[in-house]
């Protein structure tokens, strides 16, 4: 199936809220893409929805200032339309601050604008939470720029004449990127928060790669305590490739482990074909475990698994998860990697008794 034939599928699904869950490299990106074209032609070429996907992180580009040795480093934010609303953060920066409060943020900002102030941000300065004059700008690490940037998309949803105009959907694209575990948690409220807000009034679209942040919001729509509002509008699928294409398929209901997923894929090319791609998500498959038992080290789990030279093991795993990071390859195994894929793999299973 072609992008555009999901993206069509997608846009006729009956249900308020739809989360889908996608290795990476899968397309999910790109699918958003084609779901903004795919409404706008149904609706006169005119936006009806907003987004937030890897273009929306792609705004924000960092200027180092390496001509004065990084005096003035800041993050720039190319324009956009967008820049038409940001005078209502540009008046009310705590909007953004109430937001980063929920991740514990370790650093103060300052949003600089263009001199015709209507052009909108044109910079954010960083500064140490220590810093009260703000002399001295710092950049802040890659996971801390995401959350930022996260946080401000959070805030112009808040802002009129934007998400509540375009307001027939919202389409979230996996903001997990360089987050550690317990920010994915506060991520999955931040999400759910837009959930409970808007579902009664628009369609919701959430897509990711991170099995966990997959698990928390389907946990919360099928079985918390609050779900009954929300399970008979919600429908999971799963966006895989398929031959040459992909498609999108449904789940199981009220199964969310998808760990479990990871592993019927992988036995089923055990037993068909393996290519050098699932030593990625083999790899997932580890950290799934590791974190569930809260080492946070894959290797860890290897030795548990009664492995000698689990450094070598993990050096073959890692080699081949990072060679394309989990972009779907048709390089196939050698002998030698087929071996120790299949040990690993039946070790897992026959340690923790998995049942798929």
């Amino acid at each position: 199936m072609r992008l555009i034939d999901v993206a069509n599928q997608l846009n006729e699904i009956d249900k308020p809220i739809v989360l889908i869950y996608a290795f990476n490299g899968t397309g999910k990106t790109q699918l958003s893409v084609a779901y903004k074209n795919v409404t706008k032609e149904k609706n006169k070429g005119q936006h009806v929805g907003v987004y937030y996907n890897a273009y929306s992180e792609d705004l924000f580009r960092w200027d180092n200032d390496e001509d004065n040795d990084g005096v003035n480093v800041k993050l720039s934010l190319l324009p956009s339309n967008l820049n038409q609303f940001h005078s209502f953060l540009s008046d009310d920066p705590q909007v953004i601050e109430s937001k980063l409060a929920l991740y514990n943020a370790r650093f103060k900002f300052e949003l600089n604008l263009f001199e015709d102030i209507e052009k909108g941000i044109e910079s954010i300065s960083f500064y140490a939470l220590d810093d009260d004059d703000k002399n001295n700008p710092i950049k802040i690490s890659r996971g801390e720029e995401s959350i930022f940037i996260w946080c401000f998309y959070l805030a112009l949803l808040d802002v009129d004449g934007w998400a509540n105009e375009q307001d027939a959907h919202l389409f979230i694209d996996d903001p997990v990127s360089s987050l550690d575990e317990n920010n994915i948690f506060i991520t999955a409220d931040t999400i759910f928060g837009q959930i409970e807000s808007h579902y009664e009034k628009k369609k919701i679209i959430i897509t990711t790669h991170h099995i966990g942040l997959f698990s928390i919001l389907a946990n919360r729509l099928f079985n918390s305590e609050n779900s009954g509002r929300y399970k008979n509008l919600t429908t999971c699928r799963i966006l895989k490739r398929s031959g040459d294409g992909i498609v999108l398929e449904e789940t199981k209901r009220n199964v969310f482990l998808y760990h479990l997923h990871l592993i019927q894929v992988l036995s089923k090319a055990i037993n068909e074909q393996l290519y050098t791609y699932h030593f990625a998500l083999l790899r997932q498959l580890l950290e799934n475990i590791s974190s569930f038992q809260g080492s946070g080290s894959s290797g860890r789990v290897l030795g548990k698994l009664g492995f000698e030279g689990v450094e070598s093991l993990m050096e073959l795993v890692n080699t081949h998860s990072h060679k394309t990071p989990y972009y779907y390859q048709t390089e196939m195994m050698n002998e030698t990697e087929q071996s120790e894929f299949k040990k690993i793999f039946n070790k897992l299973i026959e340690m923790y008794h998995f049942k798929f």
